[in-house]
């Protein structure tokens, strides 16, 4: 780890993670009394990250929370060639309320070291927050390119250099007598020899050789286990409670809409794994703004379901600690636009975790996300956001978008899977707009109402959905539609204009999975299809149908007459003018009449 400071706020989560397992009777794989340790430097402390850690930290603390973290700030001085005004990490955190303060000079290690210890044993005994400014030199420049003669005159260098901490323990040493002069010269020359026989033996150990070998730990996936992991159905006693009773169990339900059925995967996810988190922003007593969480708090109590601040870092660094301590963290954004001021939880530190350890350590999580367009009544980009390039461009992360209910159920099965299994990170993304959709093509048909699938029914990773379902070859290849999310249901509204207008069979295809996407099954669907139309609510430069034309032009099938209709390369104004630069029926019909043309 890390961009700069962006391991703090996991390790808050790692140390409110630690209390929580007690609260939910989850078995820790560390002491109970253990405490988190996170290290940093003077300048990193005022990054926004870093910032985010220290405020949630008193946050939880104020509450009367435990959260036994200790911050450690190493303290040189100086960021780079950036200068710390001198005292400013005393003066900025000695006096904070809820982060109790300790310092320690690091120069002098009997005088510094009484401090340290003081600090660890207050953090472990306390449960609380706790700050460390240790008082620290930087002996040479901050990196091989940092020369700092071009930029420090000489009397500072020396100054600097005549409070290395290694001398100034020499001396120690002497004055003392611990240490004559010759066994001090002697002692310095093993330590040196054996500090250049590490880095000769590092040297000869095998180097990353293959391209295989650089991705293998980035994004795991064994399907058999995947497959297998689904049908290993909850306890009976504990699904039959968590939703009220057997006559209330969803797949005695008659079919349901979109919110209906993620809240009902969401109570049977948390009965399945009892060692599974839901939070964020509003989540617990209101439900959700959009009610997807109603319920839950009342089945799994508030050590399970529970508000967080307003603080998106915070909520997927929470995620990272609890994954850390062995738990199902089922974090939500509360919207697409939220996240992107805390994406780097995500690309920085969650999905790199398994890349940059070889596998050895993992952080799985379910991150729930509402977005993308198509909302009445709300205002802006902020609500109607459909910026889905920041995710497609983290890897080893995967992101699923379901357009109905039974699809959305399903994949949240595989992807509760997917983390359980194989440790990865993944994003559900929720359309907004189709959480309440009952109606498919007039009002009252009830056709975007389905049953709730059946336990153990899963969706596999990268399996799309086909309309009209089952068609047989050569059957509605006329023009074969690519789309995802609100794209589904607005496509098969604007086939039956394009079938009666031009007499042709179309067949239209749900996406279904974002990341990665399944290169195989797009160009199997684009086979056969006489003309080709991509559907894509993301913005025009930066949505998924790039992707979906690079697989059909590498797959051999870029002859193909197509058009894309996408979102226009704007922000997304407010009212009715959203619906100028986001897709329309209208459009996906007037680029058929430019096919047929």
């Amino acid at each position: 780890t890390s961009t700069i400071a962006s391991h703090l706020p996991k390790a808050l989560g790692t140390a409110v993670a630690i209390e929580q397992a007690r609260r939910i009777g989850h078995a820790l794989p560390v002491p109970a009394d253990s405490i988190a340790i996170c290290s940093f430097g003077d300048a990193s402390s005022n990054h926004a990250t870093a910032q985010t850690a220290f405020n949630a930290a008193a946050w939880t603390a104020y509450q009367g929370l435990p959260a036994p973290v200790l911050f450690v700030c190493e303290d040189n001085g100086i960021g780079i060639s950036v200068k710390t005004p001198d005292g400013w990490i005393g003066r900025n955190f000695r006096h904070r309320p809820d982060l109790d303060y300790f310092h320690a000079g690091g120069r002098d290690l009997p005088a510094g070291c009484g401090q340290v210890q003081a600090a660890v044993e207050h953090c472990r005994r306390t449960r609380r927050p706790t700050f460390l400014h240790l008082r620290t030199t930087r002996i040479m420049g901050h990196a091989g390119t940092d020369f700092e003669i071009e930029w420090r005159s000489i009397e500072e260098l020396c100054a600097v250099e005549a409070t290395d901490p290694l001398l100034r323990s020499a001396a120690i040493a002497l004055e003392s007598g611990l240490f004559s002069r010759d066994e001090l010269l002697a002692l310095y020359e093993r330590v040196r020899l054996r500090c250049f026989a590490a880095a000769e033996e590092a040297d000869r150990r095998p180097k990353l050789a293959s391209l295989q070998q650089v991705i293998a730990p980035l994004a795991p996936y064994t399907p058999g286990a995947v497959q297998a992991e689904p049908p290993r159905a909850a306890d009976p006693r504990r699904r039959i409670g968590a939703f009220g009773g057997e006559e209330r169990l969803p797949e005695r339900q008659p079919p349901r809409h979109l919110a209906i059925q993620i809240n009902q995967a969401l109570h049977e996810l948390m009965a399945k794994y009892p060692e599974s988190l839901l939070f964020g922003e509003d989540v617990a007593q209101k439900g959700g703004v959009y009610t997807v969480t109603k319920g839950l708090q009342k089945a799994f109590k508030g050590a399970r379901v529970f508000n967080t601040l307003l603080d998106e870092t915070m909520i997927l660094g929470l995620a990272q600690g609890y994954a850390n301590m062995g738990m199902l963290p089922l974090p939500e954004i509360q919207y697409l636009a939220y996240l992107h001021n805390a994406a780097d939880q995500i690309r920085g530190e969650a999905c790199s975790l398994q890349f940059f350890s070889n596998d050895q350590y993992r952080n799985p999580m379910l991150v729930r996300i509402a977005g993308l367009g198509y909302q009445r009544g709300f205002g802006g980009h902020f609500h109607n956001d459909n910026s889905i390039a920041a995710l497609r461009d983290i890897p080893g992360l995967v992101v699923g978008c379901p357009s109905r209910g039974d699809d959305a159920a399903t994949m949240l099965r595989t992807l509760a899977a997917l983390a359980k299994v194989d440790g990865r990170v993944a994003v559900f993304l929720e359309p907004i707009a189709l959480y309440m959709t009952k109606d498919l093509y007039e009002a009252g048909d009830g056709g975007w109402l389905f049953p709730y699938p059946e336990q153990g029914e899963a969706m596999t990773l990268g399996e799309g959905r086909v309309y009209p379902s089952g068609a047989a070859e050569g059957v509605a290849d006329d023009l074969v539609v690519f789309t995802y999310g609100n794209g589904v249901p607005m496509s098969l509204r604007a086939a039956r204009a394009i079938e009666a207008a031009h007499g042709w069979s179309v067949r239209v295809v749900d996406l279904r999975w974002l990341v990665p996407l399944n290169a195989a099954f797009i160009v199997e669907q684009a086979r056969s299809a006489k003309r080709i139309l991509i559907v894509d609510e993301g913005r025009h430069s930066a949505g998924v149908g790039e992707g979906v034309v690079t697989a059909i032009v590498e797959g051999g099938h870029g002859g193909r007459p197509f058009r894309r209709v996408t979102g226009v390369d704007t922000y997304t104004p407010l009212a009715g003018a959203a619906f100028l630069v986001i897709p329309g029926e209208e459009d996906i019909v007037a680029a058929a009449a430019q096919l047929a043309g």
